[in-house]
């Protein structure tokens, strides 16, 4: 399957795009997402991996506070806000002001992560990465995405086989977050770690 522009990544091969593994978690809404891709990053960085992650909303958002110096030069009008707190974290603010000025790609965000070991993704459902679909009964969908997107490499649900797979994939239930850390780990041939 094409995805814009992209074909989908061997499912052998880990994929490594602009410098850095990447691996996602994709569903409808309400399917546990961000619930399954805290969990994953909590156990891969707790078994001493460096992650990172891109989180892809489709709805406004802001991750800034009114009243803050950094929200009042946004306000002001500027176009990026770096905001850097002594030495525990920074982040670079970019507003959409311009005509033309689209939300990025994930082949845009990439190049901006430092070294790691893995880019966990949440969302950019239409982007060729491999894949993890989620699946729940309380979803807003629930058309299974696997028979139309060959980038979708593994299916966790909270019942393995209760749900359409015409490819065979891998299942998991939502709740075997090692299993799936596992899984991930073996896909994008991740080194091992502390052995």
């Amino acid at each position: 399957m094409t995805i814009k522009g992209k074909e989908s990544a061997p499912h052998d091969t880990p994929f490594i795009w602009h410098g850095h593994k990447v691996f996602g978690v994709t569903g409808w809404k309400n399917s546990g997402k961000t619930t399954l891709v805290t969990r994953l990053i909590a156990d891969l960085s707790g078994r001493g991996y460096r992650i990172s992650s891109v989180k892809h909303a489709h709805h406004a958002c802001d991750i800034d506070k009114p009243g803050t110096d950094s929200f009042r030069h946004r306000e002001a009008g500027s176009r990026e806000v770096a905001l850097v707190a002594a030495g525990t974290r920074w982040a670079l603010m970019h507003e959409c002001r311009d005509a033309g000025d689209e939300e990025p790609f994930l082949g845009d965000i990439l190049p901006r992560f430092s070294p790691c070991d893995l880019v966990v993704v949440e969302g950019y459902k239409n982007e060729a990465f491999p894949k993890l679909e989620v699946r729940r009964a309380d979803a807003k969908d629930q058309t299974p995405l696997s028979p139309d997107d060959n980038n979708i490499v593994a299916i966790a649900s909270e019942t393995i086989g209760a749900m359409a797979n015409p490819h065979n994939l891998p299942e998991f239930q939502l709740d075997q977050v090692r299993k799936i850390a596992d899984f991930i780990i073996n896909r994008m041939q991740l080194p091992p770690i502390g052995k």
